[in-house]
């Protein structure tokens, strides 16, 4: 690629990384209603195109996982190369998903998806009448079909993008019958062809019931919700997923490239992250990250324990951590290295990653984190801000808990006004209600708690944090309120006292 291309690229990207920001926040309530490839197989029925397994395109399959002329090359700085085209009949926001995609595959394997100059060999990514491709690389320009609107999902773009760099479905894996058992009586004769084992090459990892390839219970069930693949384990009760790469996902692709990452995907609801070792000494001369994906809602992180070596400027050693899936999101914490608990951290979507960086000597223990997720709410650290409830001056949503934290440096207060309020009212404010408390959490001391359209008088914390929690019930839902904050100075004089704000 040029110089004047790559730039090019990059502003592109630039662009379209804004469009996926805004597009996050306008779905982070939404969840999609059934797994990934039940999706997919529902949007390919009655597609003229040939295919094997309901996306699989049949005159160019093959085990890509046991086949070594089906890998995509890797440059000489181990990465794997896969130029590709986009049909000009995408939209922005088509384009702006299909990014979204590859960002997961980019950030946490050795794969970088680069626009195609003059390579023999890529994909092609057009509208071709279903969301499908062929196994591995096939040579030429090789099909990826993805109809917009249907398939403009990050979790069947990623599925297509995991049958071209060489895998199938996971439940054709050759040691799937330790696993799961088909169950054939429910099968039209016509389909049990979608269920034919493969003998693949496994790559040492566990059959995964959560793999973005992995067919849903019911797949070409004769009776619609019937189970066709049925799990043995008691321990497994769902089969398929909705939100994309799973952890093994990962692995396996890290592994079939020999890919030298070090990366961690954390895609529960909650969890905990810690450094390598941890509570031991951590490694050296690591460039890792852990990408947080919850399946909805925002990201919460709160550190528990943080002991990073210190270096001027972190030069050395440091934590880093960014708003988003990759490192060209903006950044909720810069580098740092101090022997202190940074303060929890807010992410804008269901993303966050966090990069740790070592150099050769290293006497610390690193850190540990726990994260979980909140519908809405947010972390400031600025001398003064705004916010507002989800949708204002529109009305908010039901059943909402929102947290707004704000932290103030040591030895200043924080000033808080509360505009344009408009909830439910019903009597001790049961129902949908603002809340305000005097420190960091809901276990700090109660300033105020209100509902209706009262005209609400200035709050001032007594500390340098402050937590504003908004509740909402099933129905009733108004327009919500916005508010403003900033951080000040209290004084004391020997005739008079006063606040000073911050400029």
């Amino acid at each position: 690629m040029t110089q004047n291309l790559q730039s090019h690229v990059t502003k592109e990207k630039f662009k379209i990384q804004q469009m996926i920001r805004c597009k996050d926040k306008e779905t982070i309530q939404h969840q999609e209603p059934e797994d990934i490839v039940g999706m997919i197989l529902k949007i390919n029925q009655g597609s003229l195109e040939p295919q094997y397994e309901g996306d699989v395109m049949t005159e160019t399959s093959r085990n890509g996982i046991s086949c070594d002329l089906c890998l995509w090359p890797t440059n000489s700085a181990g990465n794997v190369i896969v130029p590709y085209t986009l049909s000009p009949n995408y939209t922005a926001n088509d384009i702006a998903v299909i990014f979204k995609a590859m960002t997961e595959f980019e950030t946490l394997t050795c794969v970088r998806f680069v626009p195609h100059s003059d390579q023999e060999n890529y994909l092609n990514i057009t509208s071709d009448g279903g969301c499908w491709s062929a196994i591995g690389m096939v040579g030429g320009g090789q099909v990826l079909s993805l109809i917009p609107h249907k398939c403009m999902s990050k979790g069947i773009i990623q599925h297509e993008l995991n049958h071209a760099l060489g895998f199938y479905h996971e439940h054709l894996r050759s040691d799937r019958d330790k696993y799961v058992t088909i169950v054939t009586n429910n099968i039209a004769p016509e389909n049990l062809k979608h269920f034919e084992k493969i003998e693949t090459n496994n790559l040492g990892t566990q059959y995964d019931f959560k793999s973005v390839m992995h067919y849903p219970r019911d797949a070409y069930s004769k009776t619609p919700g019937q189970a066709t693949i049925v799990p043995k384990s008691k321990l497994h009760t769902s089969v398929g997923q909705r939100f994309g790469l799973s952890r093994l996902d990962v692995e396996k692709i890290k592994r079939l490239y020999n890919c030298d990452t070090c990366s961690f995907l954390h895609a529960d609801l909650e969890g905990s992250i810690q450094s390598m070792n941890y509570p031991s000494h951590y490694s050296n001369n690591v460039n890792c990250v852990w990408l947080i994906r919850t399946p909805y809602n925002k990201v919460i992180l709160t550190f528990k324990h943080f002991d990073v070596q210190y270096s001027e400027n972190c030069e050395a050693d440091y934590i880093k951590v960014y708003d988003g899936a990759s490192k060209d999101s903006p950044v909720l914490l810069d580098k740092t290295c101090v022997m202190q608990l940074p303060y929890e951290l807010t992410a804008s979507t269901n993303m966050m990653l966090l990069e740790f960086v070592t150099d050769g000597s290293n006497t610390a223990s690193g850190f540990m984190a726990n994260y979980s997720s909140v519908q809405c709410g947010g972390a400031f650290y600025q001398h003064s801000g705004t916010f507002k409830s989800p949708g204002f001056p529109k009305a908010y949503l039901p059943q909402l808990k929102c947290l707004w934290k704000i932290i103030a440096p040591e030895g200043y207060l924080i000033k808080l006004e509360i505009s344009s309020f408009e909830l439910e009212y019903y009597k001790y404010c049961r129902h949908d209600y603002v809340a305000i408390f005097d420190g960091e959490d809901t276990t700090s001391r109660h300033l105020a708690k209100y509902c209706g359209t009262p005209k609400i008088p200035v709050e001032i914390s007594s500390g340098n944090k402050l937590l504003v929690m908004m509740r909402t019930d099933y129905s009733g839902e108004l327009s919500g309120f916005q508010a403003s904050y900033e951080f000040c100075k209290y004084y004391k004089m020997v005739k008079a006292t006063f606040i000073l704000c911050m400029l």
